[in-house]
Formats: structure tokens, sequence, C-alpha cells
């Protein structure tokens, strides 16, 4: 047998079909005729291989146990019976095919999250409205479509500007949301618009009309609303299509005539489902008495009227090869509209998977109330960590693979609940904490001078580990000398002669405390006592040498919420419920090690909490650098 011969009947050998499987087994059987082995006059490595792909076929073992094929009968028989290291040879198939199967197992299924008819292909598409920044709910959606489409399936992802209301939109948002799928490690093969379509869907909204699928209706809103909630017809229901596809000329040149219509899909007005009872599909803007209107950021004043996201979304889903279009549960009653639009206009099928979207205690993610905490300045900007947009988290110190894993995790879950921040920050620590370098920090308001009786009177440095279980994370250099410094807390609960421990260095007795007339402590000496035991002393202090290195300058920031209590009620006033402080700061001085941090970095000053460099000494206010704390998940983070 050639080698072309035997990667022909190999190839053909995972076939399950029988149609398929029978001429190759029918070659392969005339080939045995005259033969004992396939490869020579002894068992070679094509024995095993062709052996091993049949018996692990079963429509093939079926055939050779009934006699199908005489000569392949004969030889896999022989080669059973007389060889036993064929059969080593399936045991090492079947574990190598046990361990593909889980791996594709846990990669397909790992957030117990699966697809229906995924053998075609997965295109997702995440679609946002280019209205605001983009905020922590939307990181879940995001996350959802990019692991559908690049980690479970090895698809695509489409990112789809739903660009369909200028009064909302600006090129500012969408600059931003592309820059935010970018730090989330999000990437789409391609950008789209809802906007690129606009042509397309007048057209298919069109032939609604004339199908008398749709309508022109001059109804009052405010009885259009009420009719529909009573599930009572509009009086224009019955008008002609004709009648109708010429209100729709007059709406798309923005005449006084088309302003008073809007268009309404013909569903069924009475139904128990109400996104199904003629929503609209078409309609002006609404401005308000005092605002100017003002054209599409990207289409200009090229078009007076434009679509609603419940009749462009699953359109455009299907032009544009969506497979798989995720929702959050509050779309689930319009499922049956979506796919309702797509039936009426013969249009390619989109399956639909739902999940629930995520709110967080003590947070609101309403674009509206976000603008205005934004433009009242009470917040310095989009990026502020205290606003919960994907920037102003990761602004914090949240990791993106915590806030990925975190979202993942949620995903499969349909019901809408509350999350307390607790639980993500203690995800995150657990991320951050391995790979954090220690350093070391004193509040620079009532730093506490100390003599160090046995100290060095000349300063030296040692090179320590910047992790004390993590040696990959580099070294340090810690100054000693006879004079150091003290946080005032620390200092304050000494009391005299007690013995301490001064953090990476060893145990001292407290000789004398200085205090002011305002008990505020202005002076400590200690007498260093290296022998003593660690594990005893209740009082563990952290230091720095007050000479022989240069200290840094730092801002410590702390954050708390924006909201005062766990959940925004319909109605609530949000000025009502805004925290007046959520925003501390504290002068620092940091370790000279601290000098090379850059901005983004994350570290642990000793005793103090995780913190991410905002701003690295060259960029920070007057030479300090700026950081900021990182909760937790505790009560007090």
């Amino acid at each position: 047998m050639n080698s072309h011969d035997f990667l022909r009947i190999q190839s053909g050998l995972s076939i399950q079909d029988f149609k398929t499987l029978e001429p190759i087994l029918l070659d392969f059987n005339r080939f045995l005729t005259l033969r004992t082995f396939v490869g020579g006059y002894t068992l070679s490595q094509k024995d095993k291989t062709l052996w091993s792909n049949l018996r692990m076929n079963k429509v093939a073992l079926g055939l050779i146990r009934r006699s199908a094929f005489l000569n392949v009968t004969r030889w896999f028989t022989y080669l059973e019976t007389t060889c036993p290291e064929v059969q080593d040879e399936v045991k090492v198939r079947q574990n190598e095919a046990k361990t593909t199967t889980a791996q594709a197992s846990q990669s397909a299924s790992r957030y117990n999250m699966q697809l229906q008819d995924t053998e075609n292909g997965v295109v997702t598409r995440f679609p946002p409205e280019p209205s605001g920044y983009l905020h922590i709910g939307h990181a879940k959606a995001a996350f959802l479509n990019d692991y559908f489409a690049h980690d479970a399936f090895k698809g695509s992802l489409i990112l789809r500007f739903d660009d369909t209301n200028p009064k909302k939109e600006k090129q500012e948002y969408e600059d931003s949301i592309v820059e935010d799928l970018g730090l989330l490690g999000i990437k789409s093969q391609r950008i789209t618009y809802t906007s690129d379509y606009f042509e397309q869907l007048y057209q298919l909204c069109q032939k609604l009309i004339s199908d008398g699928n749709a309508y022109a209706d001059d109804t009052d809103p405010e009885i259009q609303k009420k009719d529909r909630y009573n599930r009572l017809p509009s009086a224009r229901r019955d008008r002609p299509a004709s009648e109708s596809l010429a209100i729709f000329k007059e709406m798309r040149d923005g005449t006084n005539v088309g302003k008073q219509h809007c268009i309404r899909a013909r569903i069924v007005f009475d139904s128990d489902n109400g996104a199904m009872r003629d929503p609209i599909i078409y309609r002006f803007p609404r401005w308000e008495e005092d605002e100017t209107p003002h054209p599409h950021h990207r289409t200009g004043w090229a078009w007076n009227i434009y679509p609603t996201y419940d009749f462009a979304c699953p359109l455009v889903d299907s032009l544009e090869g969506v497979t798989h279009a995720l929702r959050t549960t509050e779309y689930a009653d319009r499922n049956e509209q979506y796919e309702w639009f797509l039936k009426a206009l013969d249009m390619r099928h989109v399956y639909l998977w739902d999940f629930a979207r995520i709110n967080f205690i003590r947070t609101f993610l309403s674009k509206r109330k976000l603008s205005k905490v934004v433009d009242t300045g009470r917040v310095t900007g989009w990026d502020d960590p205290r606003m919960p947009t994907v920037r102003g988290i990761l602004r914090r110190g949240l990791t993106v693979n915590t806030l990925r894993e975190f979202m993942l995790k949620q995903g499969p879950s349909r019901n809408v609940v509350n999350m307390d921040w607790t639980t993500l920050w203690a995800m995150n620590k657990k991320s951050i904490d391995p790979v954090a370098p220690r350093h070391t920090a004193v509040e620079e308001k009532y730093i506490v001078p100390v003599t160090v009786i046995g100290g060095p009177d000349i300063p030296y440095g040692e090179t320590r580990p910047k992790h004390p279980k993590n040696p990959a994370v580099g070294t340090k250099m810690i100054a000693f000398a006879n004079k150091i410094l003290f946080d005032q807390a620390d200092a304050t609960l000494f009391k005299e002669d007690e013995e301490i421990t001064v953090m990476a260095w060893g145990n001292a007795f407290v000789r004398r405390i200085t205090r002011s007339d305002e008990g505020v402590v202005t002076d400590v000496l200690i007498e260093l006592y290296l022998e003593g035991n660690v594990a005893k002393t209740d009082k563990k202090v952290h230091w720095l040498a007050a000479c022989g290195s240069e200290l840094v300058k730092a801002e410590l920031w702390d954050f708390d919420y924006l909201l005062s209590k766990d959940t925004l009620e319909k109605g609530d006033d949000l000025e009502r419920f805004l925290n007046p402080v959520t925003a501390t700061t504290t002068d620092a001085l940091l370790d000279s090690n601290s000098a090379t941090l850059s901005e983004g970095d994350t570290i642990q000053l000793e005793r103090k909490g995780y913190f991410r460099v905002d701003k690295s000494i060259n960029k920070g206010p007057g030479g300090k650098m700026v950081l900021f704390k990182i909760p937790t998940g505790t009560l007090k983070g």
C-alpha cells in the first residue's frame, strides 16, 4: 500500500455513514486479498493505525463483525488475536479522545453556557448605542458575545453601533466604546453601524406595508399608548397599503403631513404579549421644546425618520449573518416580535439566547443619571474611579481577567439580582495578591520620628524580596538607620517598655514616648532586641528610614459609593440619595523603591491595603505619586 492509498483509507475511517464508508472498505478489502499485513510481511505502524481506526468506528466495527468484507475481517481478527500491541494503540487513542473531549467540553461549557445549532459556525454581535460610555452592565454582554465567538466556538464577533437616535448619540461615545472594548481585550472582526442599512431598512419597511403588515398612524401618542394598553385597534389599522406607502414617503421627506405620523407593524393588537400590539417601527426623533434638532453624527441631515431598535435589530442581525443574538431577559417578551419581523419579511433565521442583566447595590447604571453626575461635577468624568463605567472600575484597580471571570460565571443565570460589589472585589484580591509587590508608606501628617538604640550610625541597605511568597516579583532595597519614621496611629498605642516588632528588622522595646499637650506623639525612643520572638508580640509596625534614602511623596485616595441606599426605586430623587462625601485623600511618604512605579501598577502597602498607581511621580501633582485604594471585599475595604 503506497502512502497515498494509506492516507485515503485512513481519512475515511472516521466516517460514520455506511453509504460513504462502504466503497472505502471495499477498496481496502480488495487490497488485502493476498496480504496478511498492510505494510509488508510484519506488523507495521500502518497496520496499528488502520486497525485502531476501525476499532473505534462503530459502523465499521459492526460490518467487520458481520464479515461484510471477508478479507478485512480476516486481517482484523488475526491482528486482534495475535498482536496485542494493536490493543495498546487503541487505548492510547481512546485516552487521547477522552482528553480532547474533556478539553472541548471544558472550553465550551466551563461556565455551563451552550448555544443551539453551532455546527455551521457562530457569529455574535455586540450592539451598543453610542449614547454614553460603557459601564459594568455592558461589560457582561460584551464578554458573553466574545466568549461564544472566540473561546467556545472559534467564530466571529461584530461590533455594531445601534445609531438610530441622533438625539443622544455622539462621536465621543462611539470612540470611547471602541477604546473600552480594547481595554477589556475584546476584539471584533468588523465594526458596522445600523445607519449603514438605513436605505435597506426603509425598503424593508415599504415591503411590510405593501404586504399589509404595517401601516401609517397619526393617532395622538397618548391615545395610542392607552389603546395599546387596553388592547384596542388603531383607527388607522385598516388604512390601504397604497395610502400608508405615500405617507411613509412624506415622512422620509419630512413634510408637515409626514411629521404627524409614525409607522406601526400590524401584528396582533389584542395580544397577551404587549410587544406584539402593533409596535412602532419608524418615527421622528422626539426633540424637547427647548432642544434644537441636530444632524445624525454619521448621516447628517440625510434622514428625517429613523427605525426603532426593535425593528432594525432583527433585520440587521439577519443581513449581517449573525447566527446567535444574545439579549438580556428584559427583551424576552420581544423575542416573539423579533421572530415575527424575520418571518414576515422572509429573512434568514437568527437564534436568540437570553441572559440576565447585572445590577450592583448602591450603584446606578442609567446613562441619564451617569451623565448628570458627570455634568454637575459630582465626579471628575466618565473615568472617575467612583463611576461604574468600564474605565472607572479599571482605573480603581479591578483587573480585566477578574471582571471577565466574574461576568462569565454569571452568564447562564436568567435571574436579575443586585450583586454586592464585595464579591467582585474579593475575587480581584485573589488575582492581585500573588503578584502585587510589597511597599511601605507612612502618613505624612503627624509623622513620628523614632530614634533606634542599637541601630546603625551609618545607614545601609539590604536586598529583600518584593513579595514574601513569589520570588518572581523581584527584589527591593530596604534602608536601615538609627533614625526611622512611624505612623502616628501605631505610636499612639505604644506603652513604655512594651516589646514590639519592627517589621523586616526584628523586635524592640519602647523606651520613651513623648506627647504634645494635645496628646499627639511627637517622638519615640526604641531599643533593638533582635533576639526577641516576633510571634509573641501584639504590635507589629511598619516603618521607613528617615535618612539614607529618597522617600517618595504620594497621595493615597480612598473612595465610597456614590449612592447612600442599596437600590434606587422608581421615582426616587437621585440628588437626595447621593453621598455628600465619596472621596478622601491622605498625604504619605513611600519607600524609595516606589520611585520606579508606573501608571497602572498594582502594589500592596504594608498594613494599608492594595493600591493602583494612577499617576507616577513624574506625572503626579507637584511630583507626588497618586495611588487609588483597591477594595478587597471586606467591610473595611
